[in-house]
């Protein structure tokens, strides 16, 4: 199908959003999800990340300003997807979810992922996921990889911290 193969290497560095409120955006990403802030340019743009990275994250309000969600039927980003090192850790995080109060949208087991899928303030889809070890994912006869999505129960991800 394509002839350019990508440098196995190569990953995605970060994401940009466009938010309504700064203040509200910092408080969901580094209050609830756990993000550190590493820069912040006063009201306008702020950028967050996880283990002393530049950023993960970027927040703006630099064309978005007050404004309201892109409404459903409309081309965008669907989310972005935080990859939790562990099982242990995305539990964590769903722990926290709950103390916060937050709602999640749903939550999947894909075969190769678990996965919590919720949104910020902003209606921006969130994905909180870990994988599954690589000899534990599964293969078509024809060698594509095999993803399902199926409940996630989540008293069993929750037993990883209990």
């Amino acid at each position: 199908m394509n002839d350019y193969q990508l440098d196995p290497r190569v990953g995605i560095g970060h994401v940009h959003l466009k938010v309504s409120n700064l203040d509200r955006a910092l408080e969901f990403y580094c209050d609830v999800l756990g993000f550190d802030l590493t820069q912040r340019y006063g009201t306008a743009a702020a950028f967050v990340s996880a283990g002393g990275y530049h950023h993960h994250i970027g927040l703006n309000t630099w064309e978005s300003l007050g404004g309201n969600p892109p409404p459903r039927g409309t081309t965008g980003l669907y989310h972005v997807a935080i990859l939790y090192p562990t099982r242990t850790a995305l539990a964590s995080a769903l722990r926290r979810l709950f103390e916060k109060g937050i709602e999640l949208d749903g939550a999947s087991d894909h075969g190769v992922s678990e996965a919590l899928y919720l949104h910020d303030p902003d209606r921006n889809g969130i994905e909180l996921y870990w994988d599954k070890p690589r000899e534990q994912w599964t293969y078509s006869a024809d060698g594509q990889l095999a993803m399902i999505t199926k409940p996630l129960h989540l008293e069993s991800l929750l037993g990883e911290v209990l």
